[in-house]
């Protein structure tokens, strides 16, 4: 594991998991300019490695994250002249991520953070987590964010968090759809063992191909045309060498090669 001062713990186990951790609790991980460095750079790195399966965000101390730290350094959310990303630019290169992404949310997840955690596949909530998109109490819009959030909320939900700036609970953002499964703190750990556990089991290569086509797709709609443009992706990854073994081990009763074995 690497922890770098300024707010990130980065590691890999030897399964392929790779966690990276907001890791300023003292601030409730809220983001500065080097928490974003570092977590661009976490993403990249792991998005790149072909050893890592699954990459998994989570939080630090009592909160996931409270946002953008707004009384502290005013470059997590200036533009881009100085060089650095902003949290948005951090989300589309999780959201891209070609692996599976897993947000593990506690206590509060606030503006940017609720955005960061939304562009993750999958989103598990402890009992005691908190979303918010307080923007509009500050005094600010929220307008890059929108799609992102309009996505994981859909727009009539969407409307009542913004103009409110309410806080809901686990069992609101499950109900929404913003959380796939809410556990108590305690069972958080097992929970998010049984989920990489499931996915292990699909194929890395055809895992990644999923995910592109998935924001390539998004919106269109099923007509006869698109679906001939889609069929020899099909027949490729049908006749590639991880569709051959995934239908081999069904056919004998096995694991597939790229699950890891006594799982």
């Amino acid at each position: 594991m690497t922890r770098d001062p300024a707010g990130i713990l980065a590691a890999c186990d030897a399964r392929g998991v790779a966690t990276l951790t907001l890791d300023r609790p003292d601030k409730g991980n809220a983001y500065d300019r080097r928490m974003l460095d570092l977590l661009a750079a976490g993403i990249a790195r792991f998005s790149a490695d072909p050893a890592v399966r699954v990459l998994v965000l989570r939080g630090n101390g009592r909160h996931f994250g409270v946002g953008g730290d707004i009384l502290g350094d005013p470059r997590a959310h200036a533009g881009r002249d100085d060089g650095g990303p902003l949290m948005l630019d951090v989300c589309l290169a999780l959201d891209a991520c070609p692996k599976p992404t897993v947000a593990l949310v506690h206590g509060a997840c606030i503006g940017g953070a609720f955005a960061l955690a939304a562009c993750c596949d999958v989103l598990l909530a402890a009992d005691d987590a908190m979303f918010a998109v307080p923007e509009l109490r500050l005094g600010f819009p929220v307008a890059p964010y929108v799609p992102l959030f309009e996505r994981a909320l859909g727009a009539r939900a969407l409307r009542r968090l913004l103009i409110t700036g309410e806080r809901i609970g686990a069992a609101e953002a499950l109900r929404l759809g913003v959380a796939h499964r809410v556990c108590a703190v305690a069972e958080m750990e097992a929970a998010l063992a049984a989920l990489v556990d499931e996915v292990m089991l699909s194929a890395p290569q055809a895992t990644a191909a999923a995910k592109a086509d998935l924001r390539r797709l998004a919106g269109l709609a099923p007509t006869a045309a698109l679906i001939d443009t889609l069929q020899p992706e099909f027949r490729r990854g049908f006749e590639a060498a991880e569709g051959v073994e995934g239908r081999a081990a069904f056919r004998d009763k096995r694991r597939p090669a790229w699950a890891p074995k006594g799982e």
